[in-house]
């Protein structure tokens, strides 16, 4: 039978949840790294056993973990063997190389803010990590300040992909409320050349090339918030999802809307339809269903949590036109927690399972693709992020 593997990670380490295909009963393991903000676990989807983690700290800095035996034990690429997933590797980190000039050999230096002064760009952290879909060595790395980078040899070194930040728009990329955070890397299923990543707050971008070039995909995004609603780019996008059958189908949870476009990005139009509030920051696609989608509003972009105190996931059967509220199970009264960008995610069973992690510590879980929820954790530190392994 099947395994289910989730991956959290929080405000004070990482924690693995697992269970067998029926999804009744959990083993909790962690904290993985105790004290570090884990900002995202992810595993392979060619090696059922590898797992990478972000981990962060203002007194230790940045590092990427590894794990090639389902998170039993790890280590830093290039590093030495930790004798436990929970020591804390001090002062060491793995080396993250900014190239320091374009391709036109223009400086990438400075970005701007939002008084339009220009600021130094500065390597801060990992938002997330996405391995590849065919390669269990090469890996993706979104940054704050925005950048990506690749990892040919399974996280030992990194380099960047200039390309991205080194586009024409670069300098006048700002940081949304969280930092200038390049938080969303999807790889297309059908051709591994091409890929989308979104940056808060500038917008979201598509490659075609492996990330050499770069194609601001925001044409459709309105935002009333900064000096022209209709820019190229500037667009806070919180999150984008697809579907493996359907890559050139995205769904976009923006900063107020929810978004659709059905050709790769080049344009996108509303489907917020009757949801109550269209501000949230998750987004994700039914594993069997690509028309199937998920968000979970929140009150505002100042008041980050649900409306009336009540938790409620929203799902459309219809691509987004008509939302329909799912509540069995999750608390309906007194409820003012928040489910940030990475924290929500699915499994491949044939009965879908959908998964959410809150600021309140709560890991969620629907195995019947949302209609009945149950805690499957409770009490960890505030969730950054969540991923899902279906493991054969």
């Amino acid at each position: 039978m099947a395994k289910v593997r989730v991956l959290v990670g929080t405000r004070k380490g990482g924690f693995i949840l697992t269970s067998d295909g029926k999804r009744e009963k959990w083993k909790v393991e962690g904290p993985l790294f105790a004290g570090w903000e884990v900002y995202h676990m992810k595993g392979s989807s060619t090696d059922p056993n590898r797992i990478f983690a972000s981990q962060s700290s203002a007194w230790f800095g940045q590092i990427i973990q590894r794990s090639d035996d389902g998170g039993v034990t790890w280590t830093i690429p290039g590093g030495e063997k930790l004798p436990n997933p929970y020591e804390m590797p001090a002062g060491v980190s793995n080396k993250f190389t900014y190239d320091t000039s374009s391709q036109t050999g223009k400086p990438l230096t400075t970005h701007q803010w939002y008084d339009g002064t220009q600021h130094p760009w500065e390597f801060k952290r990992i938002w997330h990590l996405e391995p590849s879909l065919s390669d269990p060595d090469l890996v993706y790395a979104g940054a704050e300040d925005a950048a990506l980078f690749v990892s040919n040899n399974g996280g030992k070194s990194w380099q960047e992909l200039a390309g991205l930040r080194g586009h024409k728009t670069g300098a006048q990329w700002a940081p949304g409320a969280g930092g200038m955070c390049l938080h969303t890397i999807i790889i297309d299923p059908t051709d591994a050349k091409r890929m989308y990543i979104a940056i808060s707050s500038a917008g979201a971008f598509r490659t075609d090339d492996g990330g050499k070039t770069w194609l601001p995909i925001n044409r459709g995004l309105k935002s009333d918030y900064i000096p022209d609603p209709n820019a190229e780019v500037g667009h806070c996008v919180h999150r984008i999802a697809l579907h493996p059958t359907r890559p050139n189908v995205l769904f976009m949870q923006k900063h107020w809307d929810v978004m659709r476009s059905d050709n790769a990005g080049s344009s996108w139009n509303e489907v917020s339809g009757n949801l109550p509030t269209d501000f949230g920051f998750p987004i994700e696609v039914h594993a069997h269903e690509p028309e199937t989608i998920y968000v979970v509003p929140i009150k505002s972009d100042s008041e980050h949590y649900p409306l009336d105190g009540k938790l409620r996931v929203y799902r459309s059967r219809s691509g987004g036109h008509e939302w329909e509220a799912l509540t069995k199970g999750l608390p309906q009264k007194d409820c003012y927690v928040n489910i940030l960008r990475d924290a929500m995610s699915i499994d491949r069973m044939d009965s879908c399972g959908v998964y959410f992690g809150t600021t309140g510590g709560q890991v969620y879980m629907s195995k019947d693709s949302g209609d009945n929820w149950e805690a499957i954790v409770h009490d960890l530190p505030p969730v950054l992020s969540v991923e899902v392994q279906t493991i054969p």
